[in-house]
């Protein structure tokens, strides 16, 4: 017998500490419900699951993008729905004042209520705006169609873009031969300031084709009415056209860069519309406005078809990333969730354990007091 180490209280403390650190553990994961509270835990399903919870957490805030992109075409189109009626209106009077049982007086009447409807449908437009963004101005990832095609040979065009920013112009080079082309874009803001991008020798193929020139890496911002010209077309005579594209809205629906649905409004005023210097004050004027009116009932009907279709878009993305959202979070919660019951079963096991070490391990403790029976 010895008595300077007792091998059997050492074995007997280790078991006492391994129990007691693995009844502590369970207590961990038992109180916080996850099996994985700290890299040591499972360093790989750790990185797995805050891979999946920055994909959640992203589709989560995906959804409200969707939710907000819904509530401003919604904006958009309930605004659209009033200057919808009002032309209805607009059109109902000019027929009426195309009727030769009217006076000079009755027409001169009824053109007054035309002027203050057609200046309501200028202030819509103006005035429909979600979180200050103004939506019916041709500001909103538009362009006004009014001058956007222009045909051009050599020399300087010079053309007016309504919306806020270019994101794109698209030359097509009709049939001839154009070993290449240098395209100067100068882009002046309102207030005179200016940005320039050349592009050398631009493939245009020959015959009637297009192809897309994008100046969206300016870093340039531009207002309503901006201008942009374009000169030095090299090579041989051509017809060539200049097709002005708006840089397009574009609504964050995805948990990743560049998961977007592009939305373009076009300007939505009396001018826009073709109807802004109509008026019903004779039967030949009111003829006219009957054609105008027609042509802007027709213009609003499709931005109300672009915008609808866009809801119904958004609507179903919202349901998809709502399925990604619950799948992600199941397979994330596989990972990183604790097996109550297990665990429970586990922590009742080193419970016991340790209770049963500690037993042993008094008893450990006491064989050395045996060796006081021999000195006796």
């Amino acid at each position: 017998m010895i008595i300077n180490h007792n091998i059997a209280a050492l074995n007997t403390l280790n078991h006492l500490n391994a129990a007691t650190n693995a009844q502590s553990k369970a207590m961990q994961k038992l109180s916080s419900g996850l099996r994985i509270n700290s890299a040591a835990d499972d360093a790989a399903g750790l990185a797995i699951s805050e891979k999946m919870r920055s994909q959640i957490r992203g589709l989560s805030q995906a959804i409200n993008n969707a939710q907000d992109g819904i509530s401003l075409v919604q904006t958009a189109e309930g605004a659209l729905n009033e200057t919808h009626g009002i032309l209805q209106r607009m059109r109902e009077l000019s027929i009426q004042s195309a009727n030769e049982t009217n006076t000079d007086d009755d027409r001169s009447a009824l053109d007054k209520e035309f002027q203050q409807l057609k200046q309501e449908v200028t202030r819509i437009a103006d005035q429909t705006e979600f979180n200050t963004k103004t939506l019916l101005k041709g500001g909103f990832g538009a362009t006004s169609s009014a001058g956007a095609n222009i045909v051009a040979g050599k020399g300087v065009t010079d053309y007016n873009v309504g919306g806020s920013s270019v994101g794109s112009i698209v030359l097509t080079s009709a049939a001839g031969t154009s070993s290449g082309v240098k395209l100067t874009a100068v882009f002046t803001d309102a207030n005179g300031n200016s940005t320039t991008q050349v592009l050398d020798n631009v493939a245009i193929p020959t015959g009637t084709n297009s192809s897309t020139i994008n100046f969206d890496k300016l870093g340039f911002s531009f207002t309503a009415n901006s201008s942009l010209s374009a000169d030095s077309f090299t090579g041989d005579d051509a017809d060539n056209t200049i097709t002005i594209k708006a840089a397009a809205a574009k609504f964050q629906i995805g948990a990743n860069k560049d998961q977007t649905i592009d939305l373009s409004i076009n300007n939505m005023d009396a001018t826009a519309l073709g109807i802004n210097t109509n008026d019903i004050l004779t039967k030949d004027k009111a003829q006219t406005s009957i054609q105008a009116l027609d042509g802007a009932i027709k213009k609003v009907s499709t931005e109300r078809a672009n915008l609808g279709s866009v809801q119904n878009r958004l609507e179903h993305t919202i349901n998809n990333l709502t399925t990604s959202s619950e799948n992600l979070t199941s397979a994330e919660s596989r990972i990183r969730d604790v097996d109550m019951a297990k665990e429970m079963s586990e922590q009742t096991k080193q419970s016991i354990l340790a209770q049963a070490a500690q037993a042993m391990l008094a008893q450990a403790n006491q064989q050395p007091q045996q060796v006081l029976q021999l000195l006796r």
